[in-house]
């Protein structure tokens, strides 16, 4: 059955599906497959054949086993359910689509950033986004769970700690009859779920949501079939600091404080004060970090992964799904990826059709069981141009191979040559670090001697270049001060029509006009506003940036003051992207000091002195070393871009000197 979508030019709610007859809820035993038994033939689509309307709105309090927030009883976190009420009237139980999150009443969830809902008897009304009204009608449930400390739950939200992590665990384990759940936040009245679900269980949730996913995952928790992270954090450090360079406010306990309940505000000031303490501003490896970084347990992973992230989200930067995403590799984990031109921005708005139709059957195969394919299609889809999509069966692809590229001097200072040939031994150039500039000035000065950024550009390509996954660049640098923050940036120079990641909406334009994906009750809307690619004409194109403290020359764990006029050599790893360079286009890498709006700069100014022939930059590309080399031989002459499909028919609050608008970032 086609989705059903309906396009109106109100505000006011209104129902996406008429009346489910009951002749047709009556279909539920043949699409459901039971507990050890198969429909034949096997069904591979779920159809909303259940009553929206008629469905069963309770909330459970799931016991934690922790109390974090010190009151002497272990904390329950609330869980509001909405499931469909034929399959349980019929014995059969049914999976769970879940979505574990702070901002349930703080913030707010999606473009249009809302909020659940009770009534006067606090049940549950409203349900944030559209998982609810599109997945109950096909026979899930779906399950939003407040963390600690937010929203209707005890305890303390510990930004991605154990308490965060158990919050959500905890309902897994309640959904497969492992843990208790209670009727009430205080009371001792049992609440059950064994009866009603099978215990396979999908997170999803975009940003602080999808983090919560990761976690989860890497616990190996049974019953988690799958996640659906999208703009999602990998590592917590690496949130807040790059290899010891401090990014934006580097204080996670601040956002503690955010998502608070206005009685957990009162009570876990305690909480806050120690990640404080145990996240120093200098950006040093401490346990706080550890507690939160889940690469070291993805080979726990038993669920399979759906990765979702946009490559210029400067607030969740790329670096935290290609690291995943090579973790989770590394242990076999089964695993798809989209990778869109946006920033912060969830796939309901950037490509809205393609995204249900493809999470429908994502879920359906791995939570029902389905055969629909789903599984033995390509991996990733990239966006290469605003709403224009490739696809490829592995990724990165299996050409790809790491080619080295040195920087040489130009005919001008800093305005220098990358190729294949290193630097003569001596060569050498400088650059004083400025905070009041970064890649966006640099790449617009790429051919001009500037103080502030050494550039290193090859000759315009002959053919196409693609760079895919993560880099790394290899600078030997001698500071003139104790201390020196670095940035490496590789850029596209050339012009190009790409989504503006960097205005209000990080790609997105939101239309008055409105959408419905599933069905409506008068508390709970199925219907969304539209949103269509903001664009800008551009000169250069950013493709990939990292940062670091020098002063982790020795121990990317620890910083120590530099000695002045000493030369010391690091490694940046630049965020993992997929890019093409066209023909007539060149590739630079640049280097800097303070990258403004995403480094904080460090306490002196200093000036680096480059040592070329120690300095090198490693790049994924696609092809090889033989790509590189037919891409920069001979007179390049500007060729068409190569014929793509046709177009497809919120997150983390805002920080200090953030250069985004806060309107989309949760």
């Amino acid at each position: 059955m086609p989705i059903r979508v309906r396009r109106i030019r109100r505000v006011r709610p209104s129902r996406a599906f008429l009346a489910v007859p009951a002749a047709m809820a009556a279909l539920s035993t043949a699409l459901l497959p039971s507990a050890g038994a198969r429909a034949d033939p096997a069904p591979r689509e779920s159809r909303p054949v259940h009553s929206y309307a008629d469905a069963i709105r309770e909330s459970v309090w799931v016991d934690t086993g922790l109390d974090g927030d010190g009151d002497g009883r272990s904390d329950r976190v609330a869980a509001d359910i909405v499931r469909p009420r034929e399959p349980a009237a019929a014995g059969r139980r049914i999976p769970v689509v879940m979505d574990a999150s702070p901002y349930y009443s703080c913030c707010g969830r999606g473009n249009e950033s809302q909020k659940k809902t009770y009534d006067a008897d606090g049940d549950p009304v409203g349900f944030p986004l559209f998982y609810d009204n599109y997945f109950v009608p096909r026979g899930y449930a779906f399950v939003a769970v407040d963390l600690a400390g937010t929203n209707r739950s005890d305890g303390c939200d510990d930004v991605g700690g154990r308490s965060d992590i158990r919050s959500a665990k905890a309902v897994v384990d309640w959904l497969n009859g492992r843990a208790r759940g209670y009727t009430t936040r205080t009371g001792e009245q049992r609440a059950r779920a064994t009866g009603w679900s099978t215990g396979r269980v999908g997170m999803i949730g975009k940003s602080w949501d999808g983090t919560i996913a990761n976690g989860v995952a890497a616990t190996g928790v049974e019953g988690l079939e799958t996640i659906v992270p999208i703009g999602a954090i990998s590592s917590w450090y690496d949130y807040f600091h790059s290899q010891g360079a401090p990014l934006y406010d580097a204080d996670p306990s601040w956002l503690s404080d955010y998502v608070a309940s206005s009685d957990a505000r009162y009570r876990c000031g305690a909480v806050q004060d120690r990640i404080a303490a145990g996240a120093p501003y200098s950006g040093d490896w401490t346990r706080v970090w550890s507690e939160r970084n889940y690469l070291p347990d993805a080979s726990k992973v038993k669920a399979s992964v759906f990765v979702v992230h946009g490559q210029q989200d400067l607030n969740v930067r790329a670096d935290q799904f290609g690291q995943w995403w090579d973790a989770l590799a590394a242990h076999g984990v089964e695993r798809k990826i989209w990778l869109s031109q946006t920033g912060h921005v969830d796939p309901f708005d950037f490509r809205r059709g393609d995204w249900v139709r493809t999470l429908h059957r994502w879920f359906d195969h791995y939570l029902l069981g389905y055969d629909n394919g789903i599984d033995r299609e390509p991996v990733a889809d990239i966006e290469r141009a605003p709403d224009r999509w490739s696809t490829d069966r592995i990724w990165p692809p299996r050409a790809t191979g790491t080619v080295t590229l040195r920087p040489g001097p130009g005919a001008v200072p800093g305005v220098g040559t990358l190729g294949r040939t290193p630097a003569a031994p001596g060569s050498t150039e400088r650059f004083t670090d400025d905070p009041a500039l970064g890649e966006t000035d640099w790449a617009a000065s790429i051919d001009t001697p500037t103080p502030a950024k050494a550039g290193f550009v090859t000759r315009p390509l002959t053919r196409a270049l693609r760079l895919s996954g993560p880099s790394k660049v290899t600078v030997t640098a001698t500071p003139s001060t104790r201390t020196a923050h670095l940035t490496a940036v590789l850029v596209d120079l050339g012009p190009d029509t790409i989504r503006d990641y960097v205005a209000a909406g990080e790609g997105i334009t939101t239309l008055t006009e409105r959408s419905c994906w599933g069905a409506d009750t008068t508390g709970d809307s199925s219907c969304f506003r539209e949103t269509r690619a903001r664009t800008v004409d551009v000169g250069h194109t950013v493709v990939s940036r990292g940062w670091a403290d020098l002063g982790t020359w020795a121990d990317p764990r620890e910083g120590h003051p530099l000695t002045p006029g000493r030369a010391y050599t690091l490694t940046l790893r630049l965020a993992a992207a997929d890019h093409v360079v066209p023909a007539g286009h060149r590739l630079a890498l640049i280097v800097g000091g303070t990258d403004k709006g995403l480094l904080d700069p460090p306490s002196t100014t200093p000036t680096l002195i480059l040592d070329l022939a120690r300095t090198s930059a490693r790049l994924p590309l696609v092809g090889g070393a033989a790509a590189f080399a037919q891409a920069t031989r001979g007179i390049a002459a500007v060729r068409p871009a190569p014929a793509l499909p046709p177009p497809a028919g919120a997150g983390f609050p805002p920080r200090a000197g953030h250069p985004i608008p806060s309107g989309a970032l949760r």
